[in-house]
């Protein structure tokens, strides 16, 4: 198993849902989507209120080159045009749209052996970011100023909890290998890797038995095919599906600080992005519902779920049973990267990979103490970056000194947190750092 320096082993609580096929979110009275689902700038809208509209129609529209088309989840009518709150903590405008009961639906003309411009136009117009939870605009990233040489899909879903992407990969393998395809078509490159941790034994598994795809292993590389896919297995460590730490196990290869992958000739894409991709090229489907983990043992019955993108959270948790008395904490996300919410009245969007109802047993309530400057934060940091340091500045108000120490390279990936004795709110400390250079500039 490949792997990493630095990191963390971190319990992985999938057992919850591992087994636990996806089932599909009934229709819901109303939608709120949001118009900034994605890195770059918000999608404009080009329906008014009062409009009618059917389920895979744009309903928003790029609005620069960094930007991705908005679609309707649902037939319905557009109720209005409202700011609201989001899991990040601060406010987007949304389309409320309300349900209709109609089942028309709008899809884009199947393309039949794509050139791999076609795949990238039929992208940008389903309106496909990166669903691993950043949310770039996945046609900007096919279009990479640097040559690339390497594609390479991130299955390593290493956050506690998460198993759309493994249920994804063993429920629908092929038409997810088929998008992986596309997307080495449309870069125009035959060397593609799947990194998968090692504790997805059965999806594993389901890939190797596809044609084309091989273990990473000397016997079978010894005889690839120049098409074939290598499924590299890696060692169940956090965070090792960050792009920069996936790079590193699979192809040893180092992106430098402040740099993209592409500055090494790789292109990161993920499970649920390729899959959207098949499903846009073959079918014509937008991109405009996706897989999600309700986990937790605070929640009834944990599920995995396909929801529409504008679906509330207290739909989702009604339709797992309602949450248990003994839950805590609310989140948005994963545990190590996702955002802790105040309530149940937030709305799905494109990159919302799970949901979280936890315990105490399960997630700390213990308030942060000083820092002991016992250095295990620095020790497990993936990016060899100094996080008690970034903490002390921030919360003294230095923000230079807080960017000297490596702020605006850190990912966020939250293992500095994670084994701090003191419980400091590091993350936060990061975020807020990057807020004030990014006011500052």
């Amino acid at each position: 198993m490949k792997t990493f320096r630095g990191g963390f082993h971190v319990p992985d609580n999938k057992a919850l849902t591992a087994e636990a096929s996806v089932e599909l979110m009934p229709v819901v009275t109303d939608y709120y989507v949001s118009l900034a689902q994605h890195i770059g700038k918000p999608a404009q809208p080009v329906v008014n209120v009062g409009d009618e509209v059917v389920e895979g129609q744009l309903i928003a529209q790029a609005s620069s080159f960094v930007s991705a088309n908005i679609h309707s989840p649902v037939c319905g009518e557009v109720v209005e045009i409202v700011k609201r709150k989001n899991a990040q903590g601060g406010v987007a405008d949304c389309v409320h749209i309300r349900s209709n009961g109609k089942q028309d639906k709008f899809t884009l003309p199947p393309l039949t052996d794509p050139t791999p411009q076609q795949i990238v136009e039929r992208i940008a117009e389903a309106g496909i970011v990166g669903m691993g939870g950043a949310g770039f605009p996945t046609a900007v990233k096919l279009q990479p100023k640097d040559a690339v040489d390497t594609l390479i899909i991130n299955a390593a879903e290493c956050e506690p909890y998460l198993n759309c992407d493994n249920r994804l990969m063993i429920e629908r393998t092929r038409e997810f290998l088929a998008g992986v395809r596309l997307i080495a078509r449309a870069i125009n490159v035959t060397n593609v890797y799947i990194g998968i941790e090692a504790n997805k034994p059965e999806a594993y598994a389901k890939l190797l038995e596809q044609d084309g795809v091989i273990p990473d292993t000397k016997d079978a590389l010894a005889n690839r095919q120049d098409n074939d896919i290598v499924v590299v297995l890696l060692k169940k460590k956090y965070p090792q599906g960050a792009e920069k730490t996936l790079i590193k196990a699979c192809v040893n290869r180092e992106v430098p600080v402040g740099g993209l992958p592409a500055a090494v000739g790789c292109i990161v894409d993920n499970v649920g992005t390729a899959y959207a991709v098949w499903d846009a090229v073959v079918n014509g489907n937008t991109l405009h519902k996706r897989l999600m983990t309700v986990s937790g043992r605070g929640i009834k019955t944990p599920k995995n779920i396909e929801v529409a993108v504008g679906t509330l959270l207290s739909a989702i948790v009604e339709l797992c049973g309602g949450l248990d008395d003994n839950a805590v904490k609310l989140v948005s996300g994963g545990p190590m990267m996702g955002f802790s919410l105040m309530d149940l009245d937030v709305c799905t969007t494109k990159t919302d990979s799970g949901f979280l109802a936890l315990t105490d047993k399960e997630a700390s309530t213990v308030l942060p103490t000083p820092c002991i400057n016992c250095g295990r934060c620095a020790s497990v940091c993936p990016m060899r970056l100094m996080p008690m340091y970034i903490d002390f500045y921030t919360t003294v108000g230095d923000t230079e000194n807080a960017v000297k120490y490596g702020a605006l390279n850190c990912f966020e990936c939250g293992t500095c947190a994670y084994v701090c004795p003191a419980k400091r709110p590091i993350v936060q400390s990061v975020r807020l750092t990057k807020q004030k250079a990014k006011e500052k500039k």
